[in-house]
Order: C-alpha cells, then sequence, then structure tokens
C-alpha cells in the first residue's frame, strides 16, 4: 500500500524551529520530485518547497532563506526544516510525492503562537 506519512508538526513560539518529516512506503520516493505544500484556514494549498530527484530545490518567496527541503533516500523520506518560524507559517503541511503518479500524506498541524 502506497503511504505517505507525515510528522513533527506541533505548536511553536515565534521564532522558534520545527522539522517536518515525511516517510514514504510502498514506493521508492529516489526517482520522485519531492514536494511540502500547506493550506491555512480559509485559503488555498500553496507550494512551499521542491526537491528533484538530483537534489534542485526551490523555495516560495515567502520561505526562503527560513525553510530547508533535503531528502534521504536511504531512509525513504523527505525532511522541511523550518525556522523563524512566523505566525503566518500557521497551517497544515502536505507531503506530496509526483511522478507518473502524485500521492499525498494525510498533514501535519504546524500552529506558531506565543
Amino acid at each position: 500500500q502506497v503511504q505517505l506519512v507525515e510528522s513533527g508538526g506541533g505548536l511553536v513560539q515565534p521564532g522558534g524551529s520545527l522539522r517536518l518529516s515525511c516517510a514514504a512506503s510502498g514506493f521508492t520516493l529516489s526517482s520522485y520530485y519531492m514536494s511540502w505544500f500547506r493550506q491555512a484556514p480559509g485559503k488555498q494549498r500553496e507550494l512551499v518547497a521542491g526537491i528533484t530527484s538530483g537534489g534542485s530545490t526551490n523555495y516560495a518567496d515567502s520561505v526562503k532563506g527560513r525553510f530547508t527541503i533535503s531528502r534521504d533516500n536511504a531512509k525513504n523520506t523527505v525532511y522541511l526544516q523550518m525556522n523563524s518560524l512566523k505566525p503566518e507559517d500557521t497551517a497544515v503541511y502536505y507531503c506530496q510525492a509526483a511522478s507518473r503518479n502524485v500521492y499525498w500524506g494525510q498533514g501535519t498541524q504546524v500552529t506558531v503562537s506565543s
């Protein structure tokens, strides 16, 4: 069964850090383009960061310099390191794997609040 399972979300104060993980099972993500999306209440889902199979990355302007996406193909896992978090980063964060097929995780809640 194909699955993407996100973890690492939670409540953090402004300026804090979190690392999200996205573990794949049922397929090998090494050949997939991997992305993190987020969706805040009342807003559309938006792309946060992406990484190619070769390791090239891209980021939304709103997170450049603060977030880092990485992948560990040996662990079949993708990460999103989030630093200097702001209240506007509050959202449900989703992992996506894209190739001929597209797979989504169930999401993990990130809340940035004092």
